[in-house]
């Protein structure tokens, strides 16, 4: 294996664990006090998906279906996503409300702060431009464009 590979794949996975963990112990907005990490994820989630079942969801985050109904349930409370039916009646699916997109909005925002302030005191424009190539690229191959 070239040992390029490796090392990405060692990269990648140290930036999204720890990565991850530094940017929600650094964003500073309550909405990440009000929400956990995989409450946001799963909105996020269900905003891309547009209409989503709670097994598509529990794939999707790795996690079994038990995990994700108390997940669901807290952002049904909140009236973030909603229940409708399926064409077929059988299936009930998850979708966002403009209550979860507002919230989403906001969260976006504050990540987009963040994470630019950290990259314009750390990374070069031209490494930023690389970045995008490469992620764009990678997105591609996994056929992601969907998401």
């Amino acid at each position: 294996m070239d040992q390029r590979i490796k090392e990405a794949v060692d990269l990648f996975t140290d930036v999204m664990v720890y990565g991850t963990e530094k940017v929600i112990k650094s964003v500073d907005h309550p909405l990440w006090k009000e929400f956990s990490p995989e409450q946001m994820q799963m909105l996020k989630l269900i905003s891309k998906e547009k209409q989503v079942t709670s097994s598509r969801l529990a794939v999707l985050q790795s996690v079994h279906k038990s995990a994700i109904s108390s997940r669901i349930k807290k952002l049904l409370q909140r009236e973030l996503i909603r229940i409708t039916d399926s064409e077929d009646k059988r299936t009930k699916m998850l979708e966002i409300t403009d209550a979860g997109r507002e919230v989403l909005q906001q969260s976006d925002r504050a990540l987009t702060e963040y994470i630019e302030k950290l990259m314009s005191e750390h990374v070069e424009d031209e490494e930023i431009d690389q970045f995008l190539i490469i992620f764009r690229k990678l997105k591609k191959i996994l056929k992601m464009d969907g998401v």
